[in-house]
């Protein structure tokens, strides 16, 4: 791989510097942490307004479109839509400029201890790609058009109204036991009947669907995918299929519905929540229609500095099972909102400041306490949600990234969650239980060693002894394409290795990378997706929770892609 082109001889000089510091330092960076912070944005298509700097190097329009693609596609995640930071260093002109191109260049080329992965030496760009990226982050950043009610109200449709709903369940299916699962580039979710193993419907969706989420009710199934398009899909239907749909934004992650019945009344399946990546914001919906009703916006001041943030992220979204609240967690300011949506016309919120950059998380088992990453603060912030205050932060391994987490019994320290990370090969187990384990309440009470970084998800199951983490976005095709386990009951002997890519047995190169276990409503099958990429064959492994054995591989040509998938009644009942 050749060295981008420098112009002076001080500019070679810096060159040989950068290389030798970055060759002793790169160590500080894992490669699953280099994979997770390029994320890719829907906002790459979005028509912008170029925005020249005088005293940035020249780009013609071509070079400004072509160049702001590629900033969306690889580097929005981690350095932000308008460059101000996220969980990589802001990129606006008034520090960039003052670096010159050529600095630049060797810093996109080989990358940088903090995060930022090697473009041009690990061949993810050209050299004249780099050197479009060292100019054009020298020019202003074009901001995206926002989009506020009326935007929303011209994509929204009520496909089947309410009133035309079946009254009853039409089909045969054991609804509660259906996996939604996410097939990431083709724009839609598979239903797969989990009896049978059968997909019974493939449903157009939005693009890279990130999570599925059900009704209090167990009716509805609400997905949404990072383009912001949110799915309604009716299961009672004879096939179950969509009934509504809206675009709440740009680009977002989170969708959930109220699940509160109380003595300020019975919300259930009232109202749907989503929250934006762009523009900075939450939308409350009406829960049979998604007819947006309030657009709440999130930009503000981060926790700690008090510095403005013109665009924190909305995360993760859950429901309150004590109050009528949702539970709305941002990212870039670190704080999580209690949004009470008893009447939303005066709506209510309560701001509960933790730590940067709040990411994913899931309830301890008794549902009141929501545990949620601060991935880059390597916390794990406690939210209590009964009472509407922060816990406690718990400080954990690099990037933790749960997704639920997983809830158990620990033999010795009692009701325990936990969390698999990043950046390292740990796994942290939480106490959980300040009653009658109130010594090891809210911290890490033992760490588990798992297979390496490039963990996602890690689940168990009130009817399991075993507890499983995936690796994911590890580079090691062995710890990509396979899962740990561990034995609840005696975790100090290690895991034990499946091999799920293996036993899926397909027929091609593709990269099998195995991710998210999920159980089936009885809990006593974990489910397993085989993601390779759209021209390769990918499939679906089921696995038997008291052997460890295989127990069914689901192949089907219109399984492209899949990625996260969510049974509906441990979804709707928050059961990890």
């Amino acid at each position: 791989m050749k060295v981008p082109r420098l112009s002076s001889v001080a500019a070679v000089l810096l060159t040989s510097l950068a290389i030798a510091a970055l060759a002793q330092d790169k160590k500080g960076v894992t490669q699953p942490e280099m994979n997770y912070q390029a994320g890719t944005s829907p906002l790459a298509s979005e028509p912008m307004v170029q925005s020249t700097n005088p005293k940035a190097p020249p780009m013609t329009q071509a070079e400004f479109d072509a160049a702001r693609k590629i900033y969306f596609e690889r580097c929005a995640g981690c350095h932000g839509v308008l460059r101000k930071g996220a969980t990589g260093k802001p990129l606006t002109p008034d520090i960039t400029v003052g670096k010159g191109t050529d600095y630049l260049k060797i810093f996109i080329a080989y990358g940088s201890p903090a995060g930022m992965p090697n473009w041009q030496t690990s061949g993810e760009m050209t050299e004249k790609e780099v050197d479009l990226m060292a100019r054009y982050i020298q020019h202003e950043p074009p901001t995206p058009p926002e989009f506020g009610m009326a935007q929303m109200k011209s994509t929204w449709k009520v496909i089947v109204p309410p009133a035309q709903r079946p009254t009853k369940k039409m089909n045969s299916y054991n609804i509660e036991n259906i996996f939604s699962t996410t097939l990431r580039d083709t724009g839609e979710v598979a239903l797969i009947d989990g009896d049978t193993k059968k997909i019974i419907n493939i449903v157009k969706t939005g693009y890279a669907v990130h999570i599925s989420r059900t009704s209090a009710s167990g009716r509805y199934l609400f997905v949404i995918g990072r383009d912001a398009k949110i799915n309604m899909i009716d299961l009672w239907m004879p096939t179950p299929d969509n009934v509504a749909e809206v675009r709440i934004g740009l680009e977002a992650r989170s969708v959930d519905t109220s699940k509160y019945k109380g003595k300020e009344g019975d919300f259930t399946d009232k109202l749907a929540i989503a929250g934006a990546y762009w523009p900075p914001q939450y939308v409350i919906m009406k829960g049979d229609t998604l007819e947006p009703l309030k657009i709440v916006s999130t930009r503000g001041m981060v926790v700690g500095t008090q510095e403005y943030h013109p665009e924190p992220r909305v995360a993760s979204i859950v429901a309150s099972h004590f109050k009528p609240e949702f539970v709305v967690n941002v990212k870039e300011t670190g704080k999580t909102l209690m949004v009470d949506y008893s009447n939303i016309d005066a709506l209510k919120v309560t701001e509960i400041g933790s730590a940067p950059f709040l990411h994913d998380g899931g309830w301890d088992s008794t549902k009141r306490y929501f545990m949620v990453a601060a991935n880059n603060s390597n916390k794990i912030s406690v939210i209590d949600a009964k009472e509407g205050k922060l816990a406690a932060l718990v400080e954990v391994g690099k990037i933790p990234h749960p997704g639920r987490g997983a809830n158990f019994i620990h033999p010795k320290f009692g009701p325990v969650w936990a969390t698999g990370h990043l950046g390292d090969e740990t796994i942290s187990l939480i106490g959980t239980d300040p009653v009658k384990h109130k010594a090891q309440a809210f911290k890490v009470v033992a760490t588990l060693k798992g297979q390496g970084g490039g963990a996602l998800f890690i689940k168990s199951h009130p009817k399991s002894q075993h507890l499983y983490s995936d690796t994911p976005l590890n580079p090691d095709a062995a710890l990509s394409q396979s899962v740990a386990v561990y034995d609840i009951k005696n975790l100090e002997k290690g895991y034990v290795v499946l091999p799920i890519a293996k036993w899926a047995d397909l027929n091609d190169d593709g990269a099998k990378r195995v991710v998210q276990p999920e159980y089936n409503k009885a809990g006593n099958e974990v489910w397993f997706s085989v993601w390779s990429a759209k021209n390769k064959q990918s499939a679906m492994v089921v696995v038997d929770d008291k052997t460890l054995k295989l127990k069914a591989v689901i192949k089907d040509p219109r399984l492209i892609t899949p990625t996260g998938h969510f049974n509906v009644h441990n979804t709707q009942h928050d059961v990890y």
